[in-house]
């Protein structure tokens, strides 16, 4: 991978597509007990090896009967009853019919189930009010699911949706790809951890909580290298040992312009630059390359700056290095600006904003205040990314404008 020669900045979403380009998902798999599955990827198609319902059961509490036989005649002998795990053992012969209860295994000689509002009962017997159809009420066998039917596919990402449909199939064993091991640092002489009092200069290290958090939910395996300060020596002996135990590393601060950033430098000599800097807002030195077989991505060291470039440019990556290959990238939808929002042509502005819906159903979007990419405070009062075009200028109320709700990830 060269170096980006494109003159001024890469677009963002250029970006995210030349990342997706050269990175490849993970192929070491292993197989685990489904209760440790939450949050993997499924490495294979699950087939499932059953039918789902195994048996024709009812839908309904009623009365299983032969459909056939009530055009014979209105009211039928009550011979047995079949429950959801004790069924009727016989068979229902002609003129007969049986008390079933929902889920309740379908009686041999029946075809179909009438429910108890449309019966009157005298003691045995059973006078049926309607005349349904031949297999009214009834689920047959694989009406849900079929025996070797694929269930869910590679790639998929398991969540609580896809456990207890693993479990209804007796499925004990999932195989699932490796998850991504990320290092991550902080740089800077100017980080402490907390804790410890703060002199002069000094502000406290924040960005490797929010990125811890994100890998978690991501779902990656993460490794965490702490502050690095601004010495060549430390950051080469962080470099070295990420890029000999992580998949990914990604540090926060040291790519931009400034006289102590080594990070872009080290990379450099060691590795190979896709590219720096992108046409985003907050976000513009972010850098992204490979050193010999470690993806890096680094991020600018402001706050803001740090946590929207993970969310927005390095998620993706990191879904497919998963093999998520069901992903998709957080809802984005229409909104009326109900505030100006700021903005000058040049970048993809991320500004915060709440959103709401009116009373007339349209959803309404203000924003934050303070845009700056050291203030975090707006980020715990936002509820949604309001996207502004790299060539749109200012925003004026009543403007339509492109807002991201908050995904799950964020909270």
């Amino acid at each position: 991978m060269g170096s980006c020669d494109a003159p001024g900045l890469m677009p963002v979403e250029t970006a995210i597509e030349k990342m997706l380009t050269v990175v490849q998902p993970i192929s070491k798999t292993s197989t685990l007990p489904l209760a440790e599955t939450l949050g993997r990827v499924l490495a294979a198609d699950l087939k499932s090896p059953i039918n789902v319902p195994p048996f024709a059961n009812s839908a309904m509490d009623g009365y299983a009967l032969k459909r056939a036989d009530l055009e014979k005649q209105e009211t039928l002998t009550l011979s047995g009853q079949s429950f959801a795990g004790t069924p009727f053992s016989g068979t229902c012969q002609p003129g007969q019919c049986i008390r079933i209860m929902t889920g309740a295994e379908l009686p041999e000689g029946t075809d179909t189930v009438v429910m108890q509002e449309e019966t009157e009962s005298q003691g045995d017997q059973i006078r049926f009010l309607a005349k349904p159809q031949a297999g009214d009420n009834v689920r047959p066998v694989g009406d849900d699911i079929k025996l070797g039917e694929v269930v869910v596919a590679q790639g998929t990402r398991i969540t609580a949706r896809e456990l207890p449909l693993f479990a209804s199939l007796g499925i004990a064993d999932i195989p699932v790809f490796e998850r991504p091991k990320v290092a991550f640092f902080s740089t800077g002489d100017e980080l402490r951890p907390l804790g410890e009092p703060l002199a002069a200069g000094q502000i406290y290290d924040s960005n490797r909580y929010g990125i811890r958090a994100l890998l978690d939910k991501f779902g990656c395996e993460v490794l965490d290298l702490g502050i690095i300060p601004d010495d060549p020596t430390q950051l080469d002996a962080a470099f070295t040992k990420a890029t000999s135990e992580a998949d990914v590393l990604i540090t926060s601060g040291g790519v931009s312009v400034g006289e102590a950033d080594y990070t872009k430098d080290i990379l450099a000599q060691q590795g190979d630059v896709g590219f720096w800097k992108i046409a985003m807002k907050p976000g513009k030195p972010f850098a992204f390359g490979k050193i010999k077989d470690t993806w890096f991505c680094g991020l600018p060291g402001n706050p803001v700056s740090a946590m929207l470039t993970l969310y927005q440019i390095v998620q993706p990556m990191l879904a497919k290095l998963s093999g998520h290959s069901q992903y998709q990238p957080p809802q984005r939808l229409p909104a009326v600006a109900s505030t100006v929002f700021k903005k000058r042509p040049g970048r993809t502005d991320f500004q915060r904003g709440i959103y709401h819906v009116n009373e007339q159903g349209q959803i309404e979007v203000k924003t934050t205040g303070n845009q700056g990419s050291g203030a975090f405070s707006s980020m715990h009062q936002a509820n949604c990314l309001v996207i502004l075009e790299q060539e749109r200028g200012k925003v004026q109320p009543g403007e339509i404008v492109t807002i991201e709700p908050f995904h799950a990830s964020l909270y």
